[in-house]
């Protein structure tokens, strides 16, 4: 993944591949596929994630002794599950957290005993209970149509079954990628290309690449993972709000001038220094997100793992979050990337020495 049009075509292969919360099994082969020569050791976890081990020096027999990284993406997605089937059509929820107003005419997958192409309609006025009125409709009146005979759906189809969104990648100009479950498969991309631009150079750290499991309902994956490899530093890579018209500048970012690095108490202040430092001696854009509560992302459960682990958030501004048209650019994933590697490589023997909550 040299430049932006590999990039882009492991994106889209990303995005097109199924692995909604807690069934990311489809998602993590493909990932372990590009992981694995990447690096040299794979596994996975009791949960799901994927861990993956580049080696630093220092590492004897017992890597336990030997300071780690660990760079956490979670893969998993959001997306609808069936709760119920009359007359062939479809009733869902959701997994991960959906806005109903834009789900009507959507297509979809259905991951039944085969794969059935759907789409999500909405009942006529007159079937829809007088209360919603010119409200958008709640999910629980939403229907999933395949277009199939209602033996054939019964057939196939059963209650709890997983359904993903299935609309292709739009591709906008050079370095803009829209499509669904770019939460949070921009940030694998990005620690993909952290793993490539460090084939070749030799780490004093031990590295480990998680692809997490369960982030959008659970934050297990993270959770387990951390506590599964005690490393002694910890990253959660992940996306923020992206700017669009109408947004507000306090609370968004422009996408395509650089990852987010966060600050607030999921942040150790001296993390957030050592990563604004290499940022700005990379000549990386960075802009500062203030996280004042809990951060939204797998470093809720990083940082408080075992006796607690120091953790950062980096965060790849995305617009229209968790809808089926999520944007991101290319740029800000190469760059994250970039950071990323850069950050790994430069981790010495004396780093934790310099590690104290007042720094920043």
């Amino acid at each position: 993944m040299n430049n932006t049009p590999q990039l882009r075509t492991f994106l889209i292969d990303l995005i097109s591949t199924s692995g909604l919360s807690g069934h990311e099994t489809p998602i993590r082969d493909l990932i372990k596929e590009a992981w694995q020569p990447l690096t040299d050791e794979i596994s996975t976890s009791r949960l799901g994630s994927l861990h993956a081990l580049k080696k630093g020096h220092l590492s004897t027999e017992n890597t336990e002794t030997a300071p780690s990284l660990l760079l956490a993406a979670h893969m998993d997605a959001i997306g609808l599950m069936v709760t119920g089937i009359t007359d062939g059509l479809l009733q869902i929820t959701e997994i991960g957290g959906l806005d109903p107003r834009v789900l009507p005419g959507q297509l979809v997958t259905v991951h039944g005993r085969e794969n059935l192409s759907g789409v999500i309609v909405q009942p006529p006025a007159h079937l829809i209970p007088a209360s919603v009125g010119r409200k958008p409709v709640p999910l629980e009146y939403l229907l999933v149509d395949t277009g199939q005979h209602a033996d054939k759906v019964d057939s196939l189809v059963r209650v709890g079954d997983l359904v993903s969104f299935s609309q292709p990648a739009l591709e906008l100009g050079e370095n803009i990628l829209a499509g669904h479950s770019l939460d949070n498969r921009a940030s694998v991309a990005a620690l993909t290309r952290c793993l490539q631009e460090l084939v070749g150079r030799q780490l004093v750290w031990d590295l480990w690449a998680v692809a997490t499991a369960q982030e959008e309902e659970t934050l297990g994956g993270a959770q387990t993972s951390a506590f599964q490899l005690r490393p002694t530093l910890a990253v959660a890579i992940d996306v923020t709000f992206g700017s669009s018209p109408g947004s507000p500048e306090h609370l968004t970012f422009p996408i395509g001038e650089g990852p987010t690095l966060g600050w607030g108490p999921n942040i150790h202040p001296a993390l957030h220094k050592a990563f604004k430092e290499l940022a700005d001696q990379l000549e990386i854009p960075t802009a500062l997100e203030a996280l004042p509560r809990h951060s939204g992302t797998d470093a809720i459960a990083l940082q408080v793992a075992a006796e607690g682990i120091p953790t950062m958030v980096i965060s790849i501004p995305l617009r229209y979050m968790h809808t089926p048209v999520e944007m991101v650019s290319l740029k800000d994933i190469t760059r994250t990337g970039r950071l990323l590697a850069e950050f790994a490589a430069q981790l010495d023997e004396s780093f934790m020495d310099k590690i104290s909550w007042q720094d920043g």
